[in-house]
C-alpha cells in the first residue's frame, strides 16, 4: 500500500430536515453570500427551508451560477463579497454551485490575478486566505461536498480547469435525499454515472496491496449498478435516493484513493468535450472511458479482469476475455442509465475534435496521464477519435 495522508474536516450532516440546523453551524454574527443555480430551489421548497433557517441572519443572495461554473459568473460574486464584507458562503445546490462557491472563498483574498487561480491550478492551504462556507446539497453526483477540489469554465478560452486544498474543505454539509425526488431524470442519470466513473478513476488501475480500498469502491460500484435505474424510475424513494447520495459522495470524499494509485485521465479529457460542446459532464465520461479502456486494455487488463468478476459476475477461460467482458458490461450500464456512448451521438461538430484535445494538452504540458503516466498525446488522439 503507498503512504498517504488522510484529512478530512467535513462535518458530513445526513438525512431528512437536517437543513433546520443550520443556525447552530454557520457563525452567529456572519454576514451570508446565499449561492444558488438556475433557481430549481425555489421550486423544490429548498429555498425557503434555507431562509427559515437563517431568518436571524444578514443574507445577500448570488444566483445564476451555471452547470460547469463560469469564471466569469463567479468573479461577479467574489466582488459582491469584497464589497459587502461577506464573511460566510453558503453553497445551496449541487457540485457546480459548491465548486463556484469554492472558487469564490479562494479567489477573494487571492493576490494576483484570479484566473491564474485556474491557469496554475492553485491549491489553497492556508484557512485565514479563504472565506468560509458550508453546503446544502440537492443535487447527488460530484462529491464536492466532502472534499476539497473543484472545476471552473473559462467560457472566454473554452477551458476547464481545475483548484483545490486543504483550505476548501466546506465547514459542514448537509445531506438531505428527499431533494432527489425532484429532480429530473436525466440529471439523476448523470449522477449516477459521475460517481461511478469517480470510483473508476481511483480504482480501474493495476492489481495492488490495498485490498480494502479496492472491496470499497466495488462495493460503492455494485451499490450504483444495483440502484442507479431503479431511482431514475422511483426517485422519491428513500431508501434509493438515500443510497444514491451516500454513494455519490463516498466516491470522492478521498477514502477509496488513499494507498492506491489513480488515473484521471478520461476526466481530463472528458473535461474538454464539456468546455467544446456543452455535453453533460457524466455524460463526456460516458463517452470516454470506454474507449480509454479498450486503448489501454495491455495495462489495465488485469484489474478490468477483477472488475469484471467482482462487480458485474463475468465469466472467461481467461484475463483477456474477463476484462473485454467488463468493458461490454460496462458500456451496457451506461446506456441503461441513458448514455450515449459515442461523441457523433451527442454533437454534430466533432471531426477535429481529437487534434485541438491534443493540442491544448500540449500547450499545458499534459503529455504524460494516467496512473502510469503512459497515456501520451498518441494515446489521447487514438481514445478520442475511437469515441466518435
Amino acid at each position: 500500500m503507498l503512504n498517504f495522508e488522510l484529512y478530512n474536516p467535513v462535518n458530513y450532516l445526513f438525512g431528512k430536515g437536517q437543513t433546520e440546523k443550520l443556525s447552530k453551524l454557520i457563525p452567529a454574527n456572519a454576514k451570508v453570500l446565499l449561492a444558488y443555480g438556475g433557481g430549481s430551489i425555489f421550486n423544490n421548497g429548498v429555498h425557503e427551508a434555507v431562509k427559515s433557517a437563517l431568518k436571524d441572519y444578514e443574507i445577500i443572495e448570488f444566483g445564476g451560477i451555471e452547470p460547469n461554473p463560469r469564471f466569469e459568473t463567479l468573479f461577479k460574486a467574489v466582488e459582491i463579497v469584497k464589497n459587502e464584507k461577506i464573511t460566510f458562503i453558503l453553497a445551496v445546490g449541487g457540485g457546480s454551485v459548491i465548486d463556484g462557491v469554492k472558487f469564490i472563498s479562494g479567489a477573494t483574498h487571492y493576490e494576483g490575478n484570479p484566473i491564474d487561480i485556474l491557469k496554475n491550478r492553485v491549491l489553497f492551504t492556508d484557512l485565514s486566505k479563504v472565506i468560509p462556507f458550508g453546503t446544502v446539497l440537492t443535487l447527488p453526483a460530484t462529491g464536492s461536498e466532502m472534499n476539497s477540489g473543484a472545476v471552473v469554465t473559462i467560457e472566454a478560452t473554452q477551458e476547464k480547469l481545475t483548484l483545490g486544498g486543504s483550505a476548501l474543505f466546506p465547514k459542514f454539509s448537509i445531506c438531505d435525499p428527499t431533494v432527489v425526488s425532484s429532480l429530473p431524470k436525466r440529471q439523476i442519470e448523470n449522477g449516477i454515472i459521475d460517481a461511478f466513473t469517480h470510483v473508476m478513476e481511483q480504482y480501474l488501475t493495476y492489481p495492488h496491496d490495498a485490498l480494502l480500498q479496492d472491496r470499497i469502491a466495488e462495493g460503492i460500484l455494485q451499490t450504483l449498478v444495483e440502484i442507479g435505474p431503479s431511482v431514475v424510475e422511483n426517485p422519491s424513494d428513500y431508501k434509493l435516493a438515500s443510497n444514491f447520495m451516500w454513494c455519490a459522495t463516498m466516491a470522492l470524499n478521498g477514502l477509496i484513493q488513499k494507498g492506491v494509485p489513480s488515473d484521471w485521465a478520461t476526466h481530463m479529457i472528458g473535461h474538454e468535450l464539456t468546455a467544446l460542446y456543452e455535453i453533460d459532464h457524466a455524460r463526456t465520461l460516458a463517452i470516454i472511458a470506454p474507449n480509454l479502456y479498450q486503448v489501454m486494455f495491455e495495462t489495465k487488463k488485469d484489474k478490468l479482469a477483477q472488475y469484471g468478476e467482482r462487480v458485474f459476475n463475468v465469466a472467461g477461460n481467461s484475463v483477456d476475455e474477463k476484462a473485454n467482458n467488463a468493458i461490454e458490461k460496462t458500456v451496457e450500464f451506461f446506456h441503461k442509465m441513458g448514455m450515449k456512448t459515442k461523441l457523433s451521438e451527442n454533437t454534430d461538430d466533432y471531426s477535429k475534435t481529437a487534434d485541438f484535445i491534443v493540442n491544448r494538452f500540449s500547450e499545458r504540458g499534459w503529455k504524460a496521464l494516467g496512473e502510469k503516466q503512459n497515456i501520451t498525446l498518441e494515446k489521447v488522439k487514438e481514445i478520442v477519435e475511437m469515441s466518435y
